[in-house]
């Protein structure tokens, strides 16, 4: 009794220390900028400056279809595929576009480069884009996120827009911050784009 106790110990000081690490290094990556513009009860408008992303597109119509097979292409692109055979740091959060027509994700590259700095990738699937400035609405949830859970903050997100009479467009889409291997403290987003400032 007492070796399984302390084994038990050992294997839950092992694992808090684990996710210290992952933490600390969750801290320290570079993250997507932004400017909270508005508050309101239960979301907030942000202004995000123009950025470039590593995009793939997907027939996968759910979260977890989507998730791994497009997190392993982009990842192969920061990971040194591509023709500088280079490694670009990982930011976050991790852009999804989920819905039944053509979904999508990206990758946000570092500040530090830009469209023409970036080596072109290996894998032609892979696009690199710039976003143009956008205002969007943002909702949070943490845990691990589930293709219910972005129904629900979104059709969330949704009532509390028209309930404010703010005025919205496109698909709202997921946006990620966390590695799977990080158990606790972890964040999930919803936006979609607003018209901002109200007419």
């Amino acid at each position: 009794m007492k070796k399984i106790l302390l084994l038990l110990g050992i294997f839950i000081v092992a694992g808090v220390s684990v996710q210290k690490i992952t933490s600390m290094a969750t801290n320290t990556t570079e993250t997507q900028p932004y400017k909270v513009v508005h508050l309101e009860r239960g979301f907030e408008i942000r202004f995000y400056p123009a950025t470039t992303m590593a995009v793939i597109t997907s027939k996968a119509k759910t979260y977890k279809e989507l998730a791994g097979a497009g997190f392993r292409k982009l990842a192969g692109y920061i990971f040194g595929g591509n023709e500088a055979k280079k490694s670009i740091a990982m930011t976050s959060p991790v852009h999804m576009d989920i819905n039944d027509s053509l979904s999508s994700m990206s990758f946000v590259m570092p500040s530090a480069y830009t469209l023409e700095t970036l080596p072109h990738p290996n894998d032609k699937t892979i696009a690199l884009k710039k976003t143009t400035d956008e205002y969007v609405a943002v909702v949070k949830f943490g845990g691990y996120a589930s293709n219910e859970d972005i129904k629900e903050y979104s059709s969330k997100l949704e009532k509390a827009l028209k309930a404010s009479n703010i005025q919205y467009y496109g698909n709202f889409r997921f946006l990620g911050y966390n590695a799977p291997y990080q158990f606790f403290g972890r964040r999930n987003e919803i936006i979609v784009s607003v018209k901002w400032p109200q007419p």
